[in-house]
């Protein structure tokens, strides 16, 4: 099952809109680069097993 949801790019601060795999896991995180500046963001994906809602955290990848 696939869902989709946003997250604040770490360098230039606009908004991304991201594909979340459940298959994954419930804790997840991986690099993607931002939609808008192009830089890389690591995201830290959190699942909620209840509600299945979507907490996405970003840092810039150094």
């Amino acid at each position: 099952m696939q869902d989709t949801a946003e997250y604040i790019c770490a360098f230039c601060g606009e908004t991304n809109t991201t594909f979340v795999d459940f298959s994954g896991g419930m804790q997840q995180s991986y690099v993607e680069d931002c939609q808008v500046c192009c830089q890389p963001n690591i995201l830290y994906i959190e699942i909620d097993e209840d509600t299945l809602g979507i907490e996405i955290n970003s840092e810039p990848e150094s």
